[in-house]
């Protein structure tokens, strides 16, 4: 049991309040033990006084057993001048004679006394007692009275002990059960005859396995998906090699050496976007945001795709005409403009030759006033501080059915069947940057005949 156990905690607190309130109950019951002692004590010596009073004489029987030495109490009688009657025995140090009713009185050589004198025609009667005598007495029957509760004491530590072990059995329960378990059983735990405090700890893990069971399982889908999505371009490399190698001339080498080549640059790019995508689940570490200038960032991506552009013969254009030099939003620049790249290179790709290629920035600022836009796992995001990036072609788009099925992994759009190779990943990735930096991603038709993808982000 350590310093961190709950039972050892509740044990030791229940434990100091057990005997916090036994010292306190016990004090109470001995200083009243003690004052009703004290009292019926003072109650003989008065009853003592009074009867010998009534009773006139003492009698030779009386007279001689007042003077067992066993008695704790003296009696003497003096008579109206002062003069000593009667003493029922022999003490060496007898109180003096004291004012009427109860007094305390100091004899000689420092004993005190507790008395009580009352006075009739003739003569005074005092019954007097020492006080060591009295106090240790009604300390003895304080001390008895209070021994039952300190012999009670380990008893009901003994049964605290039971009680919280007993309270704490199903959480022990629960800690075994998960204990046992390996890293493939993500079922959820038994929650059913829980107190009301272990339940919700339950509910809480029994949540975050099944979070847990669909990560593996989106994980054992991506693996799977990834290593047959690259058993096509590795089995192509292989067998342009091959001809590579049997090539009779110099020109059949170099047609089988381009395809190699191109073959490796589609290789290459399936990969480094299984990579980016890897990055981007909601699984992975978020980079430190930092503030990004989004209009310069859209300049560089689209002059790194102007080679591209420039070999369809497609226009590619960006309106940011609104957007301030200095206008930024915190980010992860790297991925907005992965993000960003993704899109255009899409668009390029799926346009004829010749097509339109147009992005456009609006800052917050100009948004006008709109509802509120939902994320794709259904949180709303704030109409004020949205950033907005479109995204236009003009290709055969997508078709209205599809649109959802495309942000899947692998799966693309039926323009594919036009013949453009791609991997099914670029979309994927789009959606996963967008969720992570709070945002949202729309697909709809274009005015220029194709698709448009709206990035909505929170700035």
């Amino acid at each position: 049991m350590t310093r961190h156990s709950i039972r050892a905690r509740l044990t030791l607190s229940l434990l100091a309040a057990l005997a916090l309130t036994a010292l306190l109950v016990g004090g109470i019951t001995y200083r009243s033990v003690l004052l009703e002692t004290q009292t019926l004590f003072d109650y003989q010596l008065r009853q003592m006084a009074l009867g010998l009073r009534d009773q006139g004489e003492i009698t030779p029987g009386q007279a001689a057993a007042f003077n067992d030495e066993e008695l704790d109490f003296v009696i003497q009688i003096w008579g109206i001048d002062g003069r000593s009657v009667y003493a029922s025995r022999a003490h060496r140090s007898l109180p003096g004679r004291a004012v009427l009713g109860f007094a305390d009185i100091e004899a000689e050589g420092g004993q005190r006394w507790r008395s009580f004198a009352v006075a009739t025609r003739d003569r005074v009667i005092q019954i007097a007692q020492p006080l060591a005598i009295r106090q240790g007495v009604a300390a003895d029957a304080a001390l008895r009275s209070v021994l039952p509760l300190l012999a009670a004491a380990p008893l009901l530590a003994a049964a605290l002990w039971w009680l919280i072990a007993r309270a704490l059995r199903p959480l022990s329960r629960v800690a075994q059960q998960v204990r046992e378990r390996d890293g493939a059983a993500l079922q959820p735990l038994p929650d059913d005859h829980l107190p009301d405090e272990v339940a919700p700890l339950v509910q809480s893990l029994n949540a975050l396995l099944g979070r847990l069971a669909v990560t593996l399982e989106g994980q054992r889908a991506f693996i799977a998906d990834a290593a047959h999505e690259l058993r096509s371009p590795l089995t192509a490399l292989k067998l342009q090699a091959q001809l590579l190698q049997r090539a009779p001339d110099g020109d059949s080498r170099d047609a089988a050496l381009a395809a190699l080549v191109a073959g490796v640059e589609r290789a290459g790019r399936l990969v480094a976007q299984l990579l980016a995508l890897a990055r981007s689940e909601p699984g992975a570490p978020l980079p430190p945001l930092a503030p990004v200038a989004l209009r310069p960032l859209a300049q560089q991506v689209l002059a790194d795709a102007a080679a591209l552009a420039a070999a369809k013969g497609s226009t590619l254009a960006l309106d940011a005409d609104g957007v301030p030099a200095g206008a930024t939003l915190m980010a992860d620049a790297a991925a907005l403009a992965m993000l960003l790249r993704n899109l255009v290179d899409n668009a390029l790709r799926y346009s004829p030759p010749g097509g339109q290629v147009r992005v456009a920035l609006l800052p917050p600022a100009l948004l006008p006033p709109v509802a509120p836009a939902v994320t794709d796992a259904g949180a709303a995001l704030p109409t004020a501080g949205r950033w907005t990036l479109t995204v236009d072609d003009s290709g055969p788009g997508i078709a209205p059915a599809d649109r959802e099925r495309v942000f899947e992994r692998f799966v693309r759009g039926a323009a594919a069947a036009g013949g453009e190779a791609g991997s099914g990943l670029g979309l994927a990735i789009v959606r996963s940057i967008a969720q992570r930096h709070g945002g949202a991603v729309q697909l709809g038709d274009s005015p220029l005949g194709g698709l448009r993808v709206t990035v909505t982000l929170a700035g």
